[in-house]
């Protein structure tokens, strides 16, 4: 277990508002689900990649009473910290890859939030592809990470994922995300671009089946 889990399983009843408070230094989640909310409206059938403890998840119930809502991560204790109606959410532990073989097209509305700078270089590509294969015609996938420069405030995002999370983390900068999204998802894939409050680093990008 990272040592981040280790540390809020210590705050008991209150681990869900710490975990909020501790990540809204990073990031507005309410701001980055009313981009979500703005560039896909009505979706029917949602997909979370990445959706870790279910802190995210919860909004997107909220915001989206109507969908269906899938949730995944490749980490044992997806969905642990949500406590909603638990028939608004399917938290499965499975990889991208695994998924697309098992349902193709299926999602009108993919979200992909600070996932692809844990992922390995290698690896990147190959999720990425799983990610269209996962979108349905005409699907909107909303990709949000984390700005590499050279500002305080990214090192101590650096430090947080790094440390926190265990992993060995590679952030992108906005230029090499939508070359990388390009080469996946065709030339001008972007149709929308946002930051998301409160740091300039966090950089949203909407992108649309074709």
């Amino acid at each position: 277990m990272a040592i981040g889990s280790k540390v809020r399983k210590l705050f008991g009843r209150h681990e869900r508002l710490i975990a909020d408070l501790w990540r809204g230094m990073f990031m507005s989640l309410d701001h980055w689900t009313r981009t979500i909310g703005t560039w896909a409206p009505r979706p029917r059938r949602i997909l979370e990649l990445g959706c870790g403890e279910g802190c995210s998840t919860i909004r997107l119930v909220a915001a989206y009473p109507d969908a269906a809502i899938d949730a995944v991560d490749i980490a044992s204790h997806v969905g642990r910290l949500y406590q909603d109606p638990p028939d608004r959410v399917h938290f499965r532990v499975v990889t991208a890859e695994d998924l697309a073989q098992e349902c193709p097209g299926a999602y009108d509305l993919i979200i992909v939030t600070d996932v692809l700078h844990h992922i390995p270089h290698e690896a990147r590509g190959s999720f990425l592809a799983a990610v269209r294969t996962l979108l349905a015609p005409g699907g909107v996938l909303a990709f949000k990470d984390w700005h590499r420069n050279w500002a305080p405030i990214y090192y101590l995002g650096y430090a947080a994922d790094r440390w926190l999370t265990g992993d060995r983390i590679a952030y992108l900068t906005r230029t090499e995300a939508r070359h990388l999204l390009a080469g996946v998802f065709g030339a001008d894939c972007v149709s929308a671009e946002q930051t998301i409050a409160p740091w300039f680093n966090n950089y949203a990008m909407k992108i649309c089946a074709r």
